[in-house]
């Protein structure tokens, strides 16, 4: 995991709902002086952007925000935890070689109450369940430090290595559960399934791989009873398929439902 803080001109417009708020990055390809975004409100570029050649547009991926500040001098800056996979993809390419002063675009909400905010316990939760992969460690993180002193909570964090474990700051009373796969942890349900959970009644937040996001859903909600309403969940990534191919399935997804 890497660390980069963001910053710049457009940057105090900014506003982070904290837990898991993501913003969209618009990366350069390899050439490029900056990325190329086209201008527009209410998401007037994305069409525009779309439309240009794929090895033009600027190369779009979703991150969470890990933290947000202001400076002493007024100055907003951002960051973002990069989940590094050597140079199979663009942003970890990106991010591997990246140095102060490059340049990059983000789109992201004026608003800390914004919908890109998806970890939200309702008012009668007892207890709280996360469970989360590499990919979605910085929204898990960011979500335990934002529960309330003293609310219990179950977590599991799924890590390739040991050295991908990190200290975690939160002031809930969480049990959490590293599972790393290089030592042969159990799979999200098998690990989930196995264990003891609390009683009253639970929110839930599961987010990571997508068929591994599912079938944990399925688990909570058709062999444990749990309220389908009371769980979040979401897929950041599915094996095999690029966030390109992903988007290009959404979008012909909805095309079919008009």
């Amino acid at each position: 995991m890497l660390r980069i803080t963001l910053g710049g001109p457009g940057a105090e417009g900014f506003r982070a709902g904290g837990r898991d708020q993501s913003l969209s990055i618009f990366l350069p390809h390899p050439g490029q002086s900056e990325a190329l975004v086209p201008e527009g409100e209410d998401g007037a570029w994305y069409p525009k952007w779309r439309a240009l050649p794929e090895d033009v547009r600027a190369v779009m991926r979703s991150y969470t925000v890990r933290a947000q500040r202001v400076k002493a001098d007024g100055s907003t800056e951002v960051d973002i935890d990069f989940a590094l996979h050597g140079d199979g993809g663009p942003a970890s390419r990106w991010a591997l070689t990246a140095a102060a002063g490059d340049r990059l675009k983000a789109l992201g909400p004026a608003v800390e109450d914004n919908t890109s905010v998806r970890f939200r316990p309702p008012a009668d939760t007892d207890w709280v369940l996360i469970w989360a992969d590499e990919t979605a460690l910085p929204a898990a993180s960011a979500a335990l430090e934002w529960l309330p002193p003293g609310t219990p909570a179950r977590v599991w964090l799924e890590v390739p290595k040991t050295e991908d474990r990190q200290a975690l700051n939160t002031a809930a009373k969480a049990r959490i559960s590293w599972l790393v796969r290089s030592e042969g942890a159990l799979p999200a349900v098998e690990a989930v399934r196995g264990a003891e959970l609390p009683e009253g009644t639970p929110y839930v937040w599961i987010a990571g791989e997508s068929s591994e996001v599912r079938a944990l859903r399925r688990h909570l909600v058709q062999e444990r009873g749990f309220d389908r309403k009371r769980v979040t969940f979401v897929g950041y990534w599915r094996r095999g398929l690029s966030e390109e191919q992903l988007r290009a399935e959404a979008i012909a997804r909805a095309g079919a439902e008009e």
